[in-house]
């Protein structure tokens, strides 16, 4: 081509206004890349900074050798013996009051007797005259009241397990203080009318303690006969 050659007719300022705004723009998107990569790059760098000064400070770790041991949880104990009859014999002690009222309940006879309101007259009668055997004692004498008190309840839970029916409690006849009943008498009495095991009792013959003993009658226990009363 001649070096007298002009651009084609076709070709106007505004193209190349189009063109430079172009490139322009491609220029500030490549700018903005390297923005982006420039400041990814400083942050990986920090991150591998702290790592490294986590290790520093830390030191060299190695994972524990297996010594072939495994957790297991292991079972709860089974409950304590003496704290379950601990606990029986709070419940026992909050169960027979001292301050129950007796002595509206008791028959005054010709000796002071108790039977449950469900009971005939003639269950007294029986009691007294012995027509049931006498399997078991509790003596209470030389015992403090809660002693006596965990003694009786004791012993009437276990003559109940043993199939016993008729039972004799003797607390003795001292008295608590001139002019008063006597205190462990009485006490055993509002007791016996509490518990569930008792159906009756009666002060026992001459022969056998009189005014300082109880015979009793117990409520059939799992491994006694249903004896009729």
């Amino acid at each position: 081509m001649s070096r007298d050659a002009k651009p084609p007719a076709n070709v106007s300022l505004r193209d190349f206004a189009d063109l430079k705004r172009a490139l322009k723009e491609a220029a500030k998107e490549a700018a903005a890349r390297l923005e982006q990569e420039r400041a990814e790059r400083a942050r990986r760098h920090a991150r591998e900074a702290e790592g490294a000064l986590f290790r520093q400070a830390v030191g060299p770790v190695h994972p524990l050798p297996d010594d072939g041991r495994h957790t297991v949880d292991a079972p709860k104990a089974p409950p304590v013996p003496a704290r379950r009859q601990a606990d029986e014999q709070a419940v026992l002690r909050e169960s027979l009051s001292d301050e129950f009222d007796v002595e509206s309940l008791l028959e005054t006879d010709e000796s002071l007797s108790w039977r449950r309101p469900e009971l005939g007259i003639d269950v007294v009668r029986k009691l007294r005259r012995g027509v049931w055997a006498l399997q078991g004692e509790l003596d209470l004498h030389g015992l403090r009241t809660d002693e006596a008190r965990e003694q009786m309840a004791q012993f009437l839970r276990e003559a109940q397990t043993r199939g016993w029916r008729c039972v004799r409690v003797v607390h003795g006849k001292g008295l608590g203080s001139p002019g008063r009943q006597p205190v462990l008498k009485d006490k055993v009495r509002r007791w016996l009318v509490q518990s569930e095991r008792v159906l009756a009792f009666v002060q026992a013959r001459a022969d056998e303690g009189g005014a300082g003993a109880l015979v009793v009658l117990l409520k059939p226990g799992k491994s006694g006969r249903t004896t009729s009363v």
